[in-house]
């Protein structure tokens, strides 16, 4: 197996949550056009990610990663902090 690792999706958003242990909830924008009305329309949409040191903070610009599940919520990673 090499050292890099393959993964489905990968978001960048920024931390509105720390408050869990090891957990960082964070807010994913995105941008798209619509089908039917050729508008842009922007979307929201928060994730429950994995923080194994607690380093992100409130305001923090992460990416994050699909992984395994760790809880019911939890099915995301923090990558790193950009």
């Amino acid at each position: 197996m090499s050292s890099e690792k393959k993964f489905k999706r990968r978001f960048t958003g920024v931390v509105v949550s720390d408050k869990c242990d090891k957990t960082a909830v964070v807010l994913v924008s995105r941008r798209y056009k619509h089908a039917k009305y050729s508008k842009y329309v922007h979307e929201t949409k928060k994730f429950h990610a994995h923080d194994e040191s607690n380093k992100a903070k409130i305001g923090d610009k992460v990416e994050i990663i699909e992984s395994k599940p760790y809880s019911k919520n939890k099915k995301w990673e923090l990558l790193q902090i950009l």
